[in-house]
């Protein structure tokens, strides 16, 4: 546990030192032996049937899920008292992380494991986990998860399936069409979001033998095509009145609260395809030769492979302290604790920008470094035969579900101004002095001896930044900000280059004493590429929100601010560069 609870968002207004973060150099060795059986499995079980399994053999695919239920690998967000592991998060994540080696594979374990079990977990009763829970954390049963509808996509509450009670009491009766369902073919659970009487939004279990049940045809998809996504279709559906989940009319704490947990997930399974990905790329640079010699020792190779070594640095930086942060939160909560559950999601809730956060900036990291890869590869990464193909398309997806990457953006700035209007989080007392601090001219100055402390400072003035435009933004719109979605897209993209670079320089503060003098160089190296590269990025979203919400003095006042926040000295960055390409090309593989 880290020497300080924080709260969420309170990154923004904060300083975190090293020791308050985890970072997957924490792993205890329970951890890494998961770790270990995960990816052996992967390697033996899976991989070898991948060409199989991308041609849609689901009988194959509910097998291998047998195989992770015999493994323990669906049982480790269960709770004890009904046979589960109940790990913590950074284990869950692991997992995740080490199942993306699988392909498609990966998104029916993930959907089973997370949005599939959770709401069970989080919300059922004790009979509807006794019924249940067993059959889907071995691996028995398939679970999925059924909020989206044809004509609500991100608008989950839009939602247009209803559920009526029976005269006699006995059952609901479920009509409507649900889509995009990931398992949906596999499937012997679902849980089903539907309108109670047309207006109380609830969750159901549903059994797939439930009468009134039916599975469309598998969609044809880009990527991913192995997993199985079909609609999944109630025709005055039978559901008994006993397989209500949670409270009639809350089903949105239940939507919403899993996919965070959802999103979470998604972050650490998209750092693995990276990790992965790049490796592909890497051996491919070492093999493929032009003009004589190999195209990794092309300086315009090689600037591919540092920048996209370093942004999966910070992606991995960024999922294993948000799991630190939750569990530190959840290890809080005493098990004994009168709706412990209740306790626990709201632990979870508590942070949902981060989680917001790691799903956009771990999908993007992904989508970057498969585009590289495609480039590396020229013509062949093009074709089916290469993987690279497979992984450009397979990742265009993450962008998508689990909350379009757009709609996570908007939540990200709308929760963190809900939470100061409450006055959870003393945003507005910060802001006004950054407006102080905008306003006086810096002397402010850092110790260069000591490690990381230009980027330490950067981080500290990006914090400043942020505050003084999300202030300006308030100032102007008020409540009407909320509808002013380019601005909201624009702060949103500050916050998470914020929480990213920091999140990498306090990992490589911490970890850089204990490690060898060549991988202190690489860590090192990833700091400076990294930060420059989030910088660029924060300053270039900075400079169009500051356009966006002011114009004439008061805009030029933003403007050299933002300047003056953004500045970061990244002399060295070619050597840097070339050194973690180097390393990165030695090894054969991601370099850390």
């Amino acid at each position: 546990m880290s020497a300080k609870l924080f709260k969420g968002a309170e990154y923004l207004i904060t300083e975190a030192s090293k020791d308050d973060i985890f970072t997957p150099e924490d792993f205890t060795d329970e951890q890494r032996q998961i770790c270990d059986t995960t990816e052996q499995f992967v390697l033996n079980e899976v991989i070898p049937h991948r060409e199989a399994i991308e041609h849609h053999d689901l009988p194959l695919t509910v097998e291998l899920m047998k195989k992770c239920g015999e493994l323990g690998l669906l049982m480790i967000d269960a709770p004890e008292e009904y046979g589960g592991l109940e790990l913590d998060k950074a284990t869950s994540m692991l997992a995740a992380e080490k199942l993306a080696q699988g392909g498609s594979f990966s998104v029916t374990y993930s959907a089973h494991t997370g949005i599939g079990t959770l709401p069970l977990v989080y919300y059922g009763t004790a009979e509807q986990k006794e019924k249940y829970l067993h059959k889907i954390i071995s691996g028995e049963w398939i679970a999925a998860y059924c909020l989206t509808e044809p004509g609500s996509g991100s608008d989950a509450l839009g939602a247009s399936a209803t559920a009526i009670l029976s005269p006699d009491g006995r059952h609901y009766i479920l009509n409507g069409t649900k889509q995009f369902i990931t398992n949906g073919g596999i499937a012997d659970f679902y849980t089903v979001f539907a309108k109670i009487d047309k207006q109380h939004f609830t969750g159901f279990l549903v059994e797939r033998t439930t009468e009134g049940l039916s599975v469309g045809p598998e969609e044809n998809k880009m990527g991913v095509r192995g997993s199985s996504t079909t609609q999944i279709i109630l025709e005055d559906a039978k559901v008994p009145a006993e397989n209500l989940l949670g409270e009639i009319g809350k089903g949105h704490k239940i939507a919403f609260n899993v996919l965070n947990v959802g999103r979470f997930k998604l972050g650490a399974g998209v750092t693995g395809a990276a990790k992965i990905s790049i490796t592909t790329g890497i051996k491919y640079a070492n093999e493929r030769k032009a003009f004589g010699v190999t195209i990794g020792t092309f300086g315009a190779i090689q600037e591919k492979i540092a920048d996209m070594s370093a942004a999966t640095f910070a992606s991995e930086s960024v999922v294993y302290r948000l799991a630190g942060l939750i569990d530190d939160r959840l290890a809080t909560v005493p098990k004994e604790t009168a709706n412990y559950y209740e306790a626990y999601q709201q632990g979870i809730e508590e942070y949902s920008v981060e989680c917001a956060i790691a799903k956009v900036f771990c999908s993007e990291v992904l989508a970057e470094v498969v585009d590289a890869v495609v480039q590396i590869h020229g013509g062949y990464g093009f074709i089916q035969e290469y993987a690279a193909e497979g992984y450009y398309r397979d990742e265009r997806i993450n962008r998508i579900w689990e909350g379009t990457n757009e709609i996570n953006r908007l939540l990200i700035p709308g929760i963190i101004l809900r939470r100061a209007m409450k006055g959870e989080i003393a945003l507005q007392k910060e802001a006004m002095k950054a407006f102080e601090s905008l306003m006086s001219p810096s002397f402010e100055e850092f110790d260069d001896s000591v490690p990381f402390a230009a980027e330490k400072a950067l981080v500290a003035s990006l914090k400043q930044a942020f505050l003084v435009l999300a202030g300006s933004g308030v100032q102007k719109f008020m409540d009407k900000i909320k509808d002013e979605q380019e601005i909201l897209l624009a702060v949103a993209d500050l916050a998470i280059n914020i929480f990213a670079i920091e999140s990498v320089v306090l990992r490589a503060e911490k970890i850089v004493p204990k490690l060898s003098e060549s991988k202190k160089a690489s860590v090192s190296a990833a700091v400076k590429i990294f930060t420059f590269n989030g910088t660029e990025k924060a300053a270039s979203a900075a400079r169009r929100a500051a356009y966006y919400i002011e114009e004439g003095d008061t805009l030029t006042m933003l403007l050299a601010g933002i300047r003056r926040f953004t500045k970061y000295d990244a002399t060295g960055l070619l050597k840097a560069k070339r050194q973690l390409a180097a390393t990165s090309l030695e090894a054969d593989k991601y370099f850390y």
